[in-house]
């Protein structure tokens, strides 16, 4: 488990390089500056809960049933949360109507706030 967490770590810090580095270069001239602030608000929180995955794969702290349920949280929230932000703030460059999927990035923020709770939680457990 903890080397999937770790790896799946490793692919969102990746994307999250790629993809930001294509925003600040291949989209800057694209996009309106508001779309182009969310773009980078999704590239920000892909990397900072790829680095909680690459800390949670490797810590001893939180046991792995535990492990598993803040995986799970973090990856959807990831997906539901970053992805959506860049499919709605490159809506303007396609002629998809993406704003259908607005409503996955709240749910997205659910998720990654469920990890972070569960991850509370555990930590408090653990040093109690």
């Amino acid at each position: 488990m903890n080397r999937r967490i770790m790896l799946t770590g490793v692919v969102f810090g990746l994307l999250s390089v790629i993809l930001g580095a294509f925003g600040a270069h291949g989209l800057e001239d694209l996009l309106s500056g508001p779309s182009l602030e969310s773009y980078e608000t999704g590239v920000r929180y892909q990397m900072y809960h790829a680095l909680l995955l690459l800390w949670l794969g490797s810590t001893s702290v939180i046991r792995e049933k535990d492990k598993k349920w803040i995986f799970v949280s973090l990856t959807l929230g990831i997906i539901l949360f970053s992805f959506s932000i860049y499919l709605l703030a490159t809506d303007s460059l396609t002629s998809v109507p993406f704003k259908g999927i607005a409503l996955l990035t709240p749910l997205g923020g659910f998720f990654l706030i469920l990890g972070w709770t569960i991850l509370g939680y555990r930590i408090f457990k653990y040093f109690d």
